[in-house]
């Protein structure tokens, strides 16, 4: 039977996981084994105790724990090892701050069985009731409506990158299963062969843009990436990073922008990256991810 281990990284979320571990307890289990990996980066408020509290009521679910903040990257990477160590035939990396529909990882499936040649797979994602970025501009009726993404789009010779659909009410305009740019690693179904061909999460970024960067990666391997509609859940957007436009957001993206375009970017888009850099050297909230980039300084870093 196939093997879906699902891994979801925990840092001082407690509230969060502990309800996207109580939508995952619903998820519909035909035709696969559903394992649930839990992995602590190290949290001091009370995760552990709480998500070890779980294990008696929740089937097949397994805690990690880190000593410190490995980061995106490498504490996804913790509980991908795991997973692949115990067989696994697919994983779903998945964002704490969500919950999912209960027949999201038969949609996955479904579309991993029609399209064999593609290698990872991303849901449509809502934003969850009251995490929307406009939140006046929509009914009472739209909201668990909302499109944070429905799939991904690069800017090449800008090296920018964004979501298809963002605040778009879902009105079936993106009810097709098809190609895309990159898959967000806010759920991202891959799966085993991809990991063994090019490797995990590149732990350089610690975390954002880990995920287009793997994603690329798939691609130059020759695996393709797809977007799949039926496949649904909600996200509580920007909640592990101190909240949309916070400083430590602003660092990670502007240091990991310049990173991943200097390794992927064409001759002219690294021209580019060059010139924009040393422009936005006057602003403090970008300062720091640009220099630590040039002094090749990764990982986490403290601004």
């Amino acid at each position: 039977m196939t093997k879906v281990f699902v891994i979801v990284l925990n840092f001082n979320g407690k509230k969060d996981t502990l309800e996207c571990l109580g939508s995952l307890s619903e998820l519909r289990i035909t035709n696969y084994e559903l394992h649930i990996v839990i992995v602590d980066n190290g949290s001091t408020d009370g995760s552990v105790r709480e998500i070890k509290s779980q294990k008696s009521k929740v089937k097949n679910l397994i805690l990690i724990e880190n000593k410190e903040n490995l980061g995106f990257a490498e504490g996804n990477n913790v509980g991908i090892r795991f997973a692949l160590k115990n067989s696994a035939d697919f994983v779903l990396v998945l964002n704490n701050d969500t919950f999912v529909d209960e027949n999201l990882v038969i949609e996955l499936l479904k579309a991993a069985d029609s399209h064999p040649q593609a290698g990872i797979f991303g849901p449509k994602i809502y934003f969850a009731p009251g995490f929307e970025f406009h939140k006046n501009r929509y009914k009472s009726s739209d909201f668990g409506k909302v499109i944070w993404y429905a799939g991904g789009k690069i800017d090449w010779e800008n090296i920018l990158f964004s979501h298809r659909g963002v605040d778009e009410v879902d009105n079936g305009q993106y009810d097709l299963v098809e190609k895309t740019d990159f898959i967000s690693g806010c759920a991202m179904f891959v799966k085993r062969e991809i990991f063994e061909k090019i490797g995990l999460f590149d732990k350089k970024y610690f975390t954002y843009l880990e995920d287009v960067d793997f994603c690329q990666r798939a691609e130059k391997a020759g695996f393709r990436l797809w977007f799949v509609p039926k496949a649904l859940l909600w996200h509580k957007v920007a909640q592990t990073a101190g909240g949309i436009g916070s400083q430590l957001q602003d660092y990670y993206i502007t240091r990991n922008r310049l990173l991943f375009g200097f390794r992927f970017g064409t001759p002219r888009a690294k021209l580019a990256l060059l010139k924009e850099s040393v422009k936005l050297l006057s602003l403090s909230s970008k300062r720091n991810g640009i220099i630590d980039f040039y002094l090749r300084k990764f990982g986490k870093r403290n601004v």
